[in-house]
C-alpha cells in the first residue's frame, strides 16, 4: 500500500451510515431527473463518507463505475475498476486519501480537504478528525 497515513476508526459509524445513504439517495434522484452532474456531486461526497467503512466504500466505487459505464466514460471506467481493486483493503486497514472525491479525474491517492459539512458528521463518529 502507498504511504498514505494510518485514518483513525470511527467509534460511533451510525452518523456516517446514515449521511452515505442520503448521498446514495440523493444520487439516485439526480439520476431519475436526468441529472447528471448533480448525481456525480453526490456520488463524490458518497465516497468520502464511505472511506472508513469498507463494505460501503467498494459500493460507492461500484455505483460511480455503473455511472461511468450508463455515460460511455472509458477514463471513468478504468479508474473505478482500479479503485475497486484497493478500496476494501484500504478501509479495512484504515489507510485511505482522506476527502479525496473517488472519480478518475483526480489521482487515486491524494488527500483533499474533506466540505465542512462532512467534517462535522466525521468529527463527531471519530473525536481524532476534529
Amino acid at each position: 500500500m502507498p504511504n498514505l497515513p494510518r485514518q483513525p476508526r470511527p467509534t460511533d459509524t451510525q452518523a456516517i451510515r446514515k449521511a452515505w445513504a442520503d448521498e446514495r439517495a440523493a444520487a439516485r434522484q439526480a439520476r431519475t431527473a436526468g441529472d447528471s452532474r448533480a448525481e456525480w456531486h453526490h456520488l463524490e461526497r458518497a465516497h468520502i463518507l464511505s472511506q472508513p467503512l469498507a463494505a460501503a466504500h467498494v459500493r460507492t466505487h461500484l455505483t460511480m463505475l455503473g455511472y461511468g459505464i450508463r455515460h460511455r466514460d472509458r477514463r471513468e471506467i478504468t479508474g473505478q475498476l482500479a479503485r475497486l481493486l484497493v478500496a476494501g483493503p484500504g478501509s479495512a486497514i484504515g489507510r485511505y486519501p482522506l476527502g479525496n472525491p473517488g472519480g478518475a479525474s483526480v489521482d487515486a491517492l491524494t488527500p483533499m480537504p474533506v466540505p465542512g459539512d462532512l467534517r462535522s458528521i466525521f468529527s463527531r463518529a471519530t473525536r481524532e478528525l476534529s
